[in-house]
């Protein structure tokens, strides 16, 4: 515990040296510098509130243990016990806060995300689950007050999605959405059934961050840019004038397609920020496979067998296969009540990070 408030008071200290910082007349005078400390200063004062307050219940228990260990009246006995458990409670509470503020961030948990929804095994059932999927995911934005905007969608004639890409715009988007990636499985009598047997079926999705230009440079050399007319249900035009982009990333094979927007501007524009992502995710994939051996959320090739989570309609089930959760409300989840599987993922997450940064003892 030592190395640990040893750290935590160099926190504090960097804390209190950049407010004596800012406070300079040379770092007002200079907002880039300003600018660059109030950020480093806001990152850390969370961890820093924490950790006060830790020290503060600490002094409190201390003072509390004394007036217990030098003798009470019999009726103040009992209530000063009473004040030491909720001490001792509220002490173990904050050190695990603060465990986990001092975990590494994503530094892309606060950006809006691109979320790409495939049919994978399965057919026309898995096309209508790629829906089913595509409704949960904009009902669960809804209910966090995120915006949705659709980038291209691949439908099928009666109802479902063979493919679906979408932005969703929020702040912590990513931070919540991108324990999503992964091959979903299906478990349901389809509608195109007669027979009433249940049929396995998958998608894939993935959950990629949104990045600026800055952060991902893509050659213009290395692009091959078609401009075709949208298309609807079945093939036919939709469009008199030629909008849909479809863009090449020539030395990676990457194809973005968009076609929602009437504005051939605004297609290409949605394209390239699709583009940017799966590059920047890409890259991200590379450097992480260097340092381990697999990837918990990768996205899989769609097989049945490569799965994040079943929705088993029968029995009204969903299991998460990752973190052995159980849950017994599909309706409301498929209506976007997403939060009990994600807040566990996130959880477990959280353990195994303590774990392997020694901070679970």
């Amino acid at each position: 515990m030592s190395k640990l408030t040893g750290k935590l008071d160099q926190v504090e200290e960097r804390y209190e040296s950049l407010a004596r910082l800012m406070a300079e007349p040379e770092v007002v005078s200079d907002p880039q510098q300003a600018q660059r400390y109030g950020k480093e200063k806001a990152e850390l004062e969370d961890l820093v509130t924490k950790y006060q307050a830790y020290r503060a219940t600490i002094r409190r228990l201390e003072e509390t243990q004394s007036l217990l260990d030098d003798g009470l009246e019999d009726e103040l006995v009992e209530m000063a016990k009473e004040e030491v458990e909720a001490l001792k409670a509220r002490q173990g509470d904050l050190m695990d806060q603060i465990k986990v503020a001092l975990l590494t961030k994503d530094p892309n948990d606060e950006k809006d995300v691109i979320v790409e929804i495939r049919a994978g095994t399965g057919g026309e059932e898995a096309a209508l689950f790629g829906a089913v999927l595509y409704r949960m995911y904009s009902r669960y934005a809804e209910r966090h007050r995120w915006q949705i905007e659709l980038i291209n969608a691949n439908p099928t004639g009666i109802g479902g999605l063979k493919e679906v890409v979408f932005e969703i715009h929020g702040r912590g988007a990513y931070s919540r959405l991108k324990y999503e990636s992964g091959v979903h499985r299906v478990q349901r009598i389809p509608t195109t059934e007669s027979g009433g047997r249940i049929h396995t079926s998958t998608a894939t999705v993935a959950v990629l961050p949104e990045v600026e230009e800055v952060e991902v440079n893509v050659n213009p050399e290395d692009l091959r840019i078609d401009v075709y007319h949208s298309a609807g249900a079945g093939g036919q035009n939709v469009q008199k004038v030629a909008t849909a982009i479809r863009i090449t990333h020539v030395p990676t094979g990457l194809v973005v397609t968009c076609q929602d927007e009437r504005s051939q501007l605004k297609n290409r524009m949605k394209a390239m920020a699709v583009l940017r992502a799966r590059l920047y995710a890409q890259e991200q994939r590379k450097q992480t496979e260097q340092i381990e051996e697999t990837r918990r959320l990768q996205v899989g090739s769609g097989d049945r067998s490569e799965k994040i989570r079943t929705y088993n309609f029968p029995q009204d089930r969903i299991t998460d296969h990752r973190v052995g959760l159980t849950v017994h409300r599909l309706p409301a989840v498929l209506d976007g009540e997403l939060d009990e599987l994600i807040d566990t993922l996130i959880t477990t997450d959280q353990a195994d990070r303590l774990k392997a940064g020694g901070l679970d003892a």
